[in-house]
């Protein structure tokens, strides 16, 4: 019987992993991209996913979110499951820029200044979507726990988290996918 990690593992490589010649936002090219929303977004394996996810977090973590759109996914899916299991967790995300009508700011959902908070992505490659989502939910007052993106796939965002002193963690890195990290240059 195969387990949560091996169905989400062979369902990112059957749907989201894509070869051929493809430009990163950071604007280098890379022979392999992954579209990761393809198989969180799966009703298929979406669980599967949330069940990796909180599995992963600390069990102090009341709210969970980052960067919209990247991280959207990840954190509703792991809200809801974890509120289904009995376990409460907020989701939230960061927008890209400040909203100026209707409540403001750049935060939209559940998120309060004492919540302890995990920052997720669906991938990564430098990990600078992950710092500035984990940077504006720390300046609204919120504590970061922890990062955690779905797939890591350029192999510097541990680095770039420590830094700030977060620890980042991944379900699933580029060689655990069968390639090697394209990490900033």
């Amino acid at each position: 019987m195969s387990t949560a990690r091996d169905r989400v593992r062979d369902h990112l490589l059957a749907h989201s992993v894509r070869r051929g010649d493809f430009v990163l936002k950071s604007g280098r090219r890379s022979t392999w991209f992954i579209d990761s929303k393809q198989t969180i977004c799966d009703g298929e394996v979406a669980a599967d996913v949330a069940e990796l996810i909180l599995e992963r977090i600390p069990a102090s973590a009341t709210a969970i979110g980052g960067l919209t759109m990247g991280a959207d996914g990840v954190s509703f899916i792991a809200a809801g499951v974890a509120v289904a299991r009995g376990r409460r967790l907020n989701s939230f995300s960061v927008r890209k820029e400040a909203k100026d009508h209707g409540a403001g700011g750049r935060i939209a959902g559940r998120l309060s200044p004492t919540d302890k908070v995990v920052i997720t992505e669906d991938t990564v490659t430098r990990g600078t979507s992950l710092i500035e989502a984990a940077r504006v939910v720390r300046d609204f007052g919120a504590e970061v726990v922890q990062i955690i993106a779905v797939v890591d796939r350029g192999g510097t965002a541990a680095a770039m988290a420590a830094a700030e002193g977060w620890t980042f963690t991944a379900l699933f890195t580029a060689p655990d996918l069968g390639f090697d990290y394209e990490g900033a240059v």
